[in-house]
């Protein structure tokens, strides 16, 4: 696809379908805090889409709307929102019990649902996600809350009776941690927001929230359903420039869990200014540069499958995607030819287009950041392999397909989280098994083959350089029963719906000697209702 051809793909303010059009701009003027909605009146941000309109001046980028940038001052005010309504696990919320919580995620996710074609909308013009995607998006976020109540019920059931161990009785529960600071990612701004938010405000935790800074307007339509679900402090907006509100949040000490989906750079500077480093704990999920190895037994249809999913699905923005192929001599020209051939099927297009794969990006200078890995690999001897790779306009860029990367580029090292796809070639497997020893992210690798001596050696030198070992498959975080984290530089902590109720909250025990006038004061508490955390109650 040319230059001119992808420019004719933007559309005149007529063609845009009227059932996905935003007839007017959402500007936001209020967020919430304490349990109200706040009126706003001081300085905005401005709220481009990735779309640019065909007008009589050429191609003008859409506004969408603003909302509001607060200064740090206005972010103390909902830190202390938070610490006043957790008051030391004494507050309404961390201290009520397990059914009365689910009850209010339940309340709040009914209101969420009647809010899904607004929320879909903006997904599509917030960050460029096609239409089949941003429904997928919201859906999976509403199974993901059902599915993290389910697991929350069977933990509270196997937790709802007593042990009895060397003259001791106990029972063991699990307790909130404090405060919570959540900061989503871009790409997946609601769903992957929503896989720590839940948990953390579920386990009975208050939370302060801050939208990224591409998909911010997304969140406003849901503000009044968490305004209205839960007690007035327990769930917090804060908007603004990360490095302008952020950093006193965390110099106060006041902040007892940092929830992170981004870069590992700002992780390290924002753990850095907590002065109780020993308090802070931290759920992160951060850089990856997950490898695929095409063995010379591998499947090449399948392998140039999965590679070509894994690797371009959402335009390559995703922790997930693959982002370096390991191919072995013998097919890497077979694979470099079908890859091409399959980059070529690929429909450029917007969000609503049917059929859509490959749509603008959201970050403005990413383009250029693309265009500087491409140069930078030219100059030391790759080349774009598929006709018309890397050709840019505006916020489209055309997958490119590099071809040899070596070490000294700077695509091999660093995360491109774009539509390039970098093809290594080796001839001896301890090739790739040295990159992954020697990288300094830890996420996830796939492995493509079916000699199964081959298979094994790769797998058991990658599970202790990785979390998650695919055979014959793409990376992806699914399904969310499973584990997800990283080693190394891509993640601290684990998340799946059960481990993130535990990331969440610290077991705590009751206990007391087994004596009849303590056996006693433990069944009047449990039979007369006395606490919400020292119970009996089996919740259905």
């Amino acid at each position: 696809m040319t230059v001119n051809e992808i420019e004719k793909l933007f559309p005149t303010e007529e063609q845009i379908p009227a059932e996905y059009n935003l007839t007017e701009p959402i500007e936001q003027r209020e967020y919430l805090v304490n349990g109200e909605m706040r009126p706003w009146a001081r300085k905005t941000q401005d709220v481009w889409s990735p779309i640019y309109v065909q007008t009589e001046n050429g191609l003008e980028q859409k506004r969408i709307g603003s909302y509001p940038i607060t200064e740090p001052s206005d972010a103390m005010e909902v830190l202390e929102s938070a610490v006043k309504a957790y008051d030391f696990g004494r507050g309404e919320w961390p201290s009520m019990s397990v059914s009365k919580r689910i009850e209010a995620v339940e309340k709040f996710t009914q209101k969420m649902i009647t809010k899904r074609d607004e929320v879909v909308k903006l997904l599509m013009w917030e960050i460029g996600k096609s239409l089949g995607d941003s429904q997928k998006e919201f859906d999976r976020t509403v199974q993901y809350i059902y599915d993290t109540i389910g697991a929350l019920k069977d933990i509270d059931r196997t937790s709802s009776r007593f042990m009895i161990e060397e003259g001791i009785i106990g029972q063991v529960r699990r307790s909130p941690l404090g405060v919570v600071l959540c900061m989503g990612p871009f790409n997946y701004p609601l769903n992957e927001t929503f896989t720590t938010l839940i948990p953390a405000l579920i386990m009975g935790n208050v939370v302060c929230f801050k939208p990224p800074k591409h998909g911010t307007l997304l969140h406003y339509p849901l503000l009044e359903a968490f305004r209205t679900s839960f007690p007035a402090g327990v769930i917090n907006t804060v908007y603004g420039r990360g490095n302008s509100v952020i950093p006193q949040m965390m110099e106060s000490g006041k902040i007892d869990v940092l929830t992170l989906i981004g870069s590992s750079k700002v992780a390290d500077q924002l753990k850095k200014l907590h002065p109780k480093v020993n308090r802070l704990r931290a759920i992160l999920g951060l850089d990856a540069k997950n490898a695929a190895i095409v063995t010379q037994s591998a499947d090449l249809e399948l392998a140039v499958k999965e590679c070509m999913l894994g690797s371009l699905s959402f335009n390559g923005q995703r922790c997930t995607a693959l982002k370096i192929m390991w191919v072995h001599k013998s097919l890497v020209d077979q694979f470099n030819a079908r890859m091409a051939e399959e980059i070529g099927k690929l429909k450029l297009g917007l969000m609503w287009d049917k059929g859509v794969n490959i749509t603008p990006l959201p970050e403005p200078n990413k383009p250029a950041y693309l265009k500087e890995l491409i140069d930078d690999a030219k100059t030391h001897g790759a080349s774009v392999i598929n006709e018309n790779g890397g050709e840019t306009v505006k916020s489209f860029v055309y997958p490119a397909l590099l071809y040899p990367v070596t070490k000294e580029m700077k695509i091999w090292h660093e995360e491109q989280f774009g539509p390039v796809v970098p093809v290594v070639p080796f001839s001896n497997i301890q090739q790739p098994i040295d990159y992954l020893l020697e990288s300094s992210h830890g996420q996830q690798v796939s492995i493509f083959g079916k000699d199964i001596s081959q298979i094994t050696k790769l797998m058991d030198v990658a599970v202790n350089q990785v979390s998650r070992v695919n055979i014959n498959s793409q990376c992806q975080r699914g399904p969310d029963s499973f584990p997800f984290t990283g080693r190394k530089d891509s993640a601290e902590g684990t998340l799946s719906v059960t481990a993130a109720l535990r990331s969440f909250s610290i077991r705590t025990v009751v206990a007391t000697k087994d004596t009849a006038e303590n056996k006693a004061i433990i069944n009047q508490i449990v039979e007369n209702h006395e606490s919400n955390f020292l119970s009996t109650k089996f919740i259905f």
